[in-house]
């Protein structure tokens, strides 16, 4: 085995797990990535090996000079346990602990992956320079991140910044998270396929999935577009309070629904603006996010790499 100053990045979603090893100046070395298959509420270990078998391919014969994690929230931050609402089978699951068990010896940093995608922003994306910085996942969920005055904000339990779930509709739809209007409830990618088919909107292919949704909605389709628009304006409510609580400079939105572009973003700062008329807010932007699909692993890197800054514990 070789020692490497790179660090093992890994990046848990709902619908993919992906690791990379990545160097102190942000560029990726090596990477790969596995769908996250469906498994049992009662095989968390199944799932697990599919991962370890990922860390396997890309770490190969090196070892790395640290390991940082996002993995989707909410999760027990201070013991590394996970229990991500998109991924059934691990509830308490002690992911940290098993990560440190694949690599004795080696740091290990776990934090949420929408914090770890808004720490990739910041270091290396459409974040840089921003004092207050919001990075937004949407995709199978909606996750957030706040990096403010160059620090993240991790709140006690690290799950700080869960903008999915600030409610933007009270009488909206019952949300996973056993709330109700909630922002990830109108907003993730399901929830937005899912609200177009039952106003009417019959996929060609019988493929009823965001990419399929924003392809009709690209070629005109009324009912793709106003779910789009709906998504939008729910996030565009959301932000008009983040940015009035934190007075933000930037949002970066990222994850897979995020590639609809100005089909989602359009609405959203249209939002945005109806509800932001105290110029300390409104003068914050919403962005797409630049390294795609990368941003997690970039920010997960971060945690080792720059730990004094983008670590909440700081450097030890």
């Amino acid at each position: 085995m070789i020692d490497s100053p790179d660090v093992l990045a890994i990046d848990i979603g709902g619908t993919k797990m992906a690791a990379a090893l990545i160097a102190a100046d942000g560029r990726i070395e090596r990477r790969s990535q596995v769908v996250t298959a469906p498994v049992a509420a009662d095989a968390g270990d199944e799932l697990w090996a599919t991962l370890a078998a990922l860390l396997d391919e890309v770490v190969g014969d090196t070892v790395p000079g640290g390991i940082g994690v996002g993995c989707g929230g909410p999760m027990n931050w201070a013991h590394g346990d996970v229990s991500p609402l998109n991924i059934p089978a691990w509830r308490d699951y002690p992911l940290r602990r098993r990560v440190e068990e694949r690599f004795p010896g080696t740091t290990v940093r776990l934090h949420n992956d929408a914090i770890a995608m808004a720490v990739g922003e910041h270091w290396q994306g459409a974040g840089r320079g921003s004092r207050g910085f919001l990075g937004l996942v949407v995709s199978t969920g909606v996750g957030g991140g706040l990096v403010v005055d160059g620090k993240v904000i991790a709140g006690q339990s690290g799950n700080a910044g869960h903008i999915g779930h600030v409610v933007v509709d009270p009488n909206g739809p019952d949300c996973a998270c056993g709330g109700r209007g909630c922002l990830e409830a109108i907003a993730r990618g399901p929830a937005v396929v899912d609200w177009a088919v039952q106003n009417g909107w019959q996929p060609r292919s019988g493929d009823s999935d965001g990419r399929s949704l924003l392809a009709a909605a690209t070629a005109g389709h009324e009912i793709a577009l106003a779910a789009f628009a709906r998504a939008g304006h729910a996030l565009g409510v959301a932000l008009a309070s983040a940015a009035h609580l934190l007075e933000l400079d930037t949002v970066a939105v990222g994850g897979g629904l995020a590639n609809a572009g100005e089909t989602l973003l359009g609405p959203a700062r249209v939002a945005f603006a109806t509800h932001t008329k105290m110029p300390f807010a409104a003068r914050c932007e919403i962005v797409p996010a630049v390294l795609g699909g990368d941003a997690g692993l970039v920010g997960a890197a971060a945690f080792i790499h720059h730990s004094e800054q983008y670590w909440p514990g700081g450097a030890d």
